[in-house]
Formats: C-alpha cells, sequence, structure tokens
C-alpha cells in the first residue's frame, strides 16, 4: 500500500502571552495567600457569585509564574476541567509547577467530593510528567479561600 505524503500539513499547538494585567515583576507564590491574590486578580469577579470558573497558574522552578490560564466558565455548581488541555499547556510552557483554583458561586468552602477527586486525577497527571501541583484553592464571592495544601488535603 502506498502512501500519499507530499499534501500532509501538521499543525502547531501555539501559546500566546498577553500582557493585558499588571506584570507581577518578581512575584514568588510562597503561600496560598499569595495564590490567592494572584488568582483574585485574574477571576472575572462578576462572575464569582453566578457561575464557577477553573483557572491555573504556571510557574517555573522558583515558584514565579509563567502564566495564567482561563481554562472554563460553567454552571452555577460546575465547571470542566479538562486534564489533558492543564497538561498540554504545562508541557507547552515549560512550567515546573501548576496551581488550580476554582470557585465556589454558593460561598462554601469546604471541597466537594468532585473537587476532592479531580485533585487527585491531576496531581496523579502532574507526576506522570514531572511536574509539582503545589496547591488547589477554593475561592468564594466574598473574597475567601480554602487551600487543599494548607488543610493537608493535597
Amino acid at each position: 500500500m502506498e502512501r500519499n505524503t507530499q499534501n500532509l500539513q501538521v499543525k502547531e499547538i501555539e501559546l500566546s502571552y498577553r500582557q493585558d494585567k499588571a506584570v507581577y515583576k518578581g512575584l514568588k507564590i510562597s503561600s496560598s495567600e499569595d495564590a490567592f491574590n494572584y488568582f483574585n486578580q485574574s477571576f472575572n469577579q462578576k462572575l464569582l457569585s453566578i457561575q464557577e470558573q477553573f483557572l491555573v497558574i504556571f510557574l517555573n522552578r522558583s515558584n514565579k509564574p509563567i502564566g495564567v490560564l482561563k481554562l472554563s466558565t460553567g454552571g452555577i455548581n460546575s465547571t470542566v476541567a479538562d486534564i489533558r488541555l492543564i497538561m498540554a499547556t504545562a508541557l507547552k510552557s515549560l512550567s515546573s509547577a501548576i496551581i488550580i483554583a476554582h470557585n465556589h458561586p454558593s460561598g462554601e468552602l469546604k471541597p466537594s467530593q468532585s473537587d476532592i477527586q479531580l485533585t487527585k486525577q491531576i496531581k496523579d497527571a502532574c507526576k506522570f510528567f514531572d511536574l509539582q501541583l503545589l496547591d488547589h484553592l477554593i475561592l468564594n464571592p466574598v473574597g475567601e479561600y480554602s487551600s487543599f495544601a494548607d488543610e493537608g488535603i493535597l
């Protein structure tokens, strides 16, 4: 069987970086509070009490942010977090670690079983690619957060 490979075109994935917010020069994320402050600037504040959002911070070896991915916006009590998209972005951006976060429009900071299960799946995927999952934050509309790392869940 003969193949025609002359017209084969491969599409390349390209990441883009937009500096539409203040650049955090020299910022190092070394605590859940640092991560919360960074995420708080990136979440759509108008949606915090209406829809769940899922974001990811990508970090270099010094725990300095490379960038943030607004992965998804969902409904009132759930959103999609595609692990493959998280891993693809982490690998393409040459990240060493990630921190994930989502909000609970209800205001409840306690993680659901789904939150815990998803975190475990992301942690396992990170381990496979020699990445670190440093934390998973849950934010609420009144400016509070909980941290899986601080609570010992991670």
